[in-house]
């Protein structure tokens, strides 16, 4: 299936969303957020996808945030289309949509990462950026508060403290700066940003499949409950995955000194 303002296909277990819309820095419109809600949905539902990689088109940015051509004209009453609070959740929401996705995602940082832009990349499991991208949050000198996940993904990440410099001064930081808070976790040359994420997906997709979700779900859900509760989680998951094939693969192949062939079953 095609779609009009993102890119979409797979290859042996990794997946590979591109944000297309590099005219305009691969802003999100309402289109872009339908899209990206429609390919989500499908990730979850496709056992053959392990891993999904996230880049934008172009050598420029990876994302900018929303499309504020379209944001204008929804507050100056010129695009009444948007108006209603669907389209307004939809748009805001796709931080969440990525992070809905139960397979770990890279965010191939191939370009500056702004606003929406920035939360889409934090709500990925890893982030892997060109040396010469910038990151930064500039809402507030456009009159509004974030509601694109920035204000939860950023303290998680980078610590209050970094999270409030960032929102509050809205000047951008560079990918070493970006490296060194642990916004991001590696950096690669421009053109080697898609070489290194896809040769990271394929690794990850190497694992068990059903021990990959498991292990993202016992982390991330984890992160909202206490010690106690997130230690009975992970011990309830990892019953459930003795009962798996891929379990069993995974200890004939260490007896016999093989690779395991995985089949998320």
């Amino acid at each position: 299936m095609s779609y009009d303002t993102i890119g979409f296909d797979k290859k042996d277990h990794v997946a590979h969303i591109t944000l297309n819309r590099p005219d305009v820095g691969n802003a999100i419109n309402i289109q872009m957020a339908t899209d990206l809600e429609d390919i989500c949905q499908k990730v979850n539902q496709d056992q053959h996808i392990r891993v999904v990689v996230i880049s934008g088109a172009g050598a420029q940015a990876f994302c900018l945030g929303e499309d504020l051509d379209q944001f204008s004209s929804t507050i100056l009453g010129d695009s009444p289309s948007l108006t209603t609070l669907k389209d307004f959740a939809l748009r805001h929401n796709v931080a969440a949509m990525v992070a809905s996705m139960e397979c770990p995602v890279i965010a191939a940082i191939n370009g500056d990462a702004s606003g929406m832009g920035l939360a889409l990349a934090l709500a990925c499991d890893l982030r892997i950026a060109s040396g010469q991208a910038l990151f930064g949050v500039h809402d507030l000198s456009r009159g509004y508060l974030m509601a694109s996940g920035i204000t939860q993904w950023l303290p998680r990440i980078v610590g209050r403290g970094k999270a409030m410099e960032l929102v509050l001064t809205a000047q951008p930081i560079d990918a070493n700066e970006a490296l060194r808070i642990g916004l991001v976790h590696r950096l690669a040359a421009p053109e080697q940003v898609l070489t290194e994420s896809h040769k990271a997906a394929s690794q990850i997709a190497s694992e068990a499949p059903v021990a990959l979700r498991y292990l993202k779900e016992a982390i991330n859900k984890g992160m909202d409950l206490t010690l106690e509760q997130g230690l009975r989680l992970e011990c309830d998951l990892y019953m459930i995955l003795q009962t798996t094939q891929d379990r069993v693969e995974g200890i004939r192949a260490f007896r016999d000194k093989k690779q395991p062939l995985f089949r998320g079953e």
